[in-house]
C-alpha cells in the first residue's frame, strides 16, 4: 500500500528560542516545538514529568458528593460492589479501586463485579443490577462505563442503590440518575485535562478519597503501573497528567512493580528496562485476553493477589487465553480477507463492514484493527451475540467513528466509543441496511486523499547527526502514544551497502549508507519495496531510531517504515 509523506512544520522563531535555552540539536527542538512546547520551563516539564502535574481530584465536577458518599457508606458499614468493564481500562481500574476500598475498609462488605463480555455485554447489565440488588449492595462505584446507563442506573435507584459513576466516554443528551457522575467530558466540568481513561478517573477518585482520610500519599502511588498499563493500553492521548501517569507508571514497573505487573512480566519474558512497547505489546495484550477469551474475574484475582507464586499461576491463565486468541484473530482475519476479496462492491465503497455470525466476539476488535492495514478505511467487524449482532469499530485518521455510529443510530440497539475505536449492537435483520447507511455516512464525511495512509515525518536528518547523545535525548520524550509519538525521520539520498536482504520474504535488513556513515535496521513487511533498495539509486528512508541491544553489546539501529525513489 503506497503512503502518503507529509513533513510537520514548525515555528522557526520557536526553534530557534530552545536551541537558545537548551543547547540541544535543532532538529530536537523541532520536534519539541511541534509538540507545542516553546520555552525551557515547558521542555523541563516535558522531560521530567512531574508528579506536581497532577491535578487537585476535588476539581472534578461531582468529586466532593462521590467522597462523601463514600465516607458515608464506610461509616454506616455498608455494603459497596466495584464494578467495571472487562478490558484493560476497566480491569485495572476495578483492580486499583478493589484493592483500596478492601485496605481503608471491611473487605467482607466490598465486592466487585465484571461483567461478562458474550452474556451480558458492555458496561453496566441488568445481571450486574439485579446481582447489586440480590446480594444487598447499597452503593455501586462504577468505572469506565455507566455514563449512557440512564435507565440502569433508575432501575437500580428505585430498588435502594446508588452508583458513583467513573467514566470516560463521551456522554449522551441525559445523564443517568447516580449520586455522583465523575467524567471530565460531561458539561460543567472544569477540570483541567479532559483526556483521561477510565482507570485515570478512577485513580483520581482515590486520590480524593486519601486526601480526605488524610492518608500518606502512597496509597494512591501504588497502583501507578496498573494506571499506566491502562493508559497505553487505551489508546488515549500521551499528554498532560496521562503522560505524569504513564512516565512514574512505568518507573515503579522497572523499581518496585506490583506483584501482578512482577507476574506479567514474568509470564510474557519481560525483564527491565520495561518501556511502553512492552506495556502495549506484551503485558495488556494478555490482559485483555481473559475478558475476550474467558472471564475476566481472574484480572481481578491477579490484581488482588500479594503472593508471587499465585499471582504467576493467574498470569499464566491469561498468557494461555492470549495464546487463544492469537489463533482466533488470525483464522478470523483470514476469513474476513477471503470475504472482502469476494466481494464484487468493495472497490466502490469508502468503509468495509463485515458479517460471519461464527466469529469470535472478543477478537471482532483486533481483526477491524487487522483489515485496516489491508484495506486503509473506516472498518466495522460483526459477529452473532444471541439474538443480535454485535460488532467493534476502527477508524483512521480524519474520520470520527463514534459521529458516523451516531448518524446510523436509527439501525442500532446502542453503540459506544471514542474517535477511533467503538462498539455497536443491532437486529440481525438490520446489517445490511446498516452496511449500507454506513458508507454512505463515511462517503459524505471523508475524501479519496484519507484513504491513502499518511507517515507524518517530523524532521529531516542526516546519519551524521545520529548520536549516542542524539539518541540519549530523543530517548527522554518517552513514553510515546497519540499526541506525542515516537519521531520519524527523513534521510535523503540514501544507498544500498550491498549487504540488505530480505528476510522471511516478508522484511528487509537494511544496511545502508549516507555520506559515508553506514546504519543498519529492519524494514517489517517491506519486501515488496527490495526493488528500490538493490537497483543501485539513490532513495529516501523513512524511520525510526532505536537500540539494538545483543550479547550484551548495545548499538543505534534505525526501524524503516518506508522508501521511495530519491527525487
Amino acid at each position: 500500500m503506497e503512503k502518503r509523506w507529509i513533513q510537520q512544520e514548525a515555528s522557526a522563531d520557536i526553534v530557534e528560542t530552545l536551541q537558545n535555552e537548551l543547547r540541544i540539536h535543532p532538529v530536537l527542538c523541532q520536534i519539541l516545538a511541534q509538540r507545542n512546547i516553546s520555552n525551557y520551563q515547558q521542555a523541563f516539564d516535558f522531560f521530567r514529568p512531574s508528579l506536581s502535574g497532577l491535578h487537585d481530584p476535588f476539581l472534578m465536577k461531582d468529586m466532593d458528593k462521590a467522597v462523601t458518599r463514600i465516607m458515608q457508606g464506610m461509616q454506616k458499614g455498608e455494603n459497596i460492589l466495584i464494578y467495571g468493564d472487562y478490558d484493560v481500562d476497566g480491569t485495572t481500574a476495578v483492580g486499583c479501586m478493589y484493592r483500596f476500598i478492601c485496605e481503608v475498609y471491611d473487605p467482607a462488605r466490598t465486592e466487585f463485579y465484571i461483567p461478562h463480555r458474550y452474556r451480558e455485554g458492555y458496561g453496566i447489565s441488568l445481571a450486574g443490577v439485579d446481582f447489586a440488588i440480590e446480594k444487598k449492595y447499597s452503593l455501586v462505584i462504577a468505572l469506565d462505563c455507566g455514563i449512557k446507563s440512564v435507565d440502569l442506573v433508575g432501575y437500580a435507584l428505585t430498588h435502594g442503590v446508588e452508583f458513583i459513576i467513573c467514566d470516560h466516554h463521551i456522554p449522551g443528551d441525559v445523564l443517568p440518575p447516580a449520586t455522583a457522575v465523575l467524567n471530565p467530558k460531561q458539561p460543567g466540568c472544569d477540570y483541567p485535562y479532559k483526556d483521561l481513561c477510565g482507570c485515570g478517573v478512577g485513580l483520581k477518585l482515590i486520590m480524593a478519597l486519601v486526601k480526605q482520610l488524610d492518608l500518606p500519599e502512597s496509597h494512591y502511588l501504588q497502583f501507578l503501573d496498573l494506571a499506566a498499563t491502562a493508559v497505553a493500553a487505551d489508546i488515549v492521548p500521551m499528554t498532560g497528567e496521562n503522560r505524569v501517569i504513564t512516565y512514574h507508571g512505568l518507573k515503579k514497573a522497572n523499581e518496585n512493580p506490583s506483584m501482578a505487573i512482577k507476574a506479567l512480566m514474568e509470564v510474557s519474558g519481560v525483564k527491565p528496562l520495561v518501556s511502553i512497547h512492552h506495556i502495549v505489546f506484551m503485558i495488556a495484550p494478555r490482559v485483555n485476553a481473559a475478558g475476550r477469551m474467558d472471564d475476566a474475574r481472574k484480572v481481578i484475582h491477579l490484581f488482588s493477589e500479594v503472593n508471587l507464586a499465585k499471582a504467576i499461576e493467574y498470569a499464566r491463565m491469561l498468557h494461555s487465553d492470549n495464546a487463544d486468541r492469537k489463533e482466533a484473530d488470525a483464522s478470523i482475519t483470514e476469513e474476513a480477507l477471503t470475504l472482502l476479496r469476494d466481494y464484487e462492491l468493495l472497490g466502490k465503497r469508502k468503509s468495509t463492514v463485515v458479517y460471519q455470525p461464527h466469529w469470535h466476539k472478543g477478537v471482532v476488535g483486533i481483526v477491524a484493527s487487522r483489515l485496516i492495514d489491508h484495506y486503509y478505511r473506516p472498518t466495522i467487524v460483526l459477529t452473532r451475540n444471541g439474538d443480535t449482532v454485535a460488532g467493534s469499530a476502527r477508524s483512521i485518521p480524519g474520520f470520527n467513528i463514534h459521529d458516523g455510529l451516531d448518524r446510523c443510530a436509527s439501525l442500532l440497539l446502542g453503540f459506544g466509543g471514542h474517535y477511533f475505536a467503538a462498539g455497536m449492537t443491532m437486529l440481525p435483520e438490520n446489517v445490511e441496511a446498516f452496511r449500507e447507511m454506513f458508507d454512505r455516512v463515511v462517503t459524505a464525511m471523508i475524501d479519496d486523499e484519507m484513504l491513502t495512509p499518511v507517515i507524518n515525518i517530523d524532521a529531516e536528518i542526516r546519519f551524521s547527526d545520529i548520536t549516542e547523545v542524539f539518541y540519549r535525548i530523543l530517548s527522554q520524550m518517552e513514553p510515546f502514544g497519540p499526541e506525542n509519538p515516537q519521531p520519524i525521520f527523513l534521510a535523503r539520498g540514501v544507498r544500498n551497502t550491498g549487504s540488505s536482504r530480505i528476510l522471511k520474504d516478508m522484511h528487509i535488513r537494511f544496511v545502508v549508507k549516507q555520506d559515508n556513515i553506514i546504519l543498519s535496521g529492519i524494514g517489517f513487511n517491506l519486501a515488496s519495496k527490495y526493488a528500490i533498495i538493490e537497483n543501485g539509486q539513490p532513495f529516501d528512508m523513512a524511520f525510526t531510531i532505536d537500540k539494538n541491544e545483543w550479547q550484551g553489546n548495545s548499538t543505534l539501529q534505525v526501524k524503516v517504515i518506508d522508501v521511495k525513489l530519491a527525487d
